[in-house]
């Protein structure tokens, strides 16, 4: 059943398939539909590896990005958190 919030039903489908969140593969569909696919793949890539983040800038972007749990997580949880969201 196409969703109108969903520009891309097709991506939407094969990312949720995937594992991906709603809300994550949404975003990705939505910027693909718009942007074009080969677009979005060059995009990002710019900012450090996660891994190379202090413990308080992983808990600063889970906590602007409404991570769960995330003050009870090491700093290896939080890695992984941000990755899946």
């Amino acid at each position: 059943m196409p969703r109108a919030q969903i520009k891309d039903e097709k991506k939407y489908q094969e990312l949720r398939d995937k594992g991906e969140s709603k809300e994550k593969a949404a975003r990705i569909a939505n910027a693909s539909a718009k942007q074009g696919e080969k677009t979005i793949g060059r995009k990002g890539g710019k900012s450090p590896s996660y891994d190379d983040w202090t413990k308080d800038d992983l808990l600063k972007r889970a906590r602007e990005i409404g991570v769960e749990g995330r003050s009870s997580m090491t700093k290896s949880e939080l890695v992984k958190a941000l990755r899946d969201h």
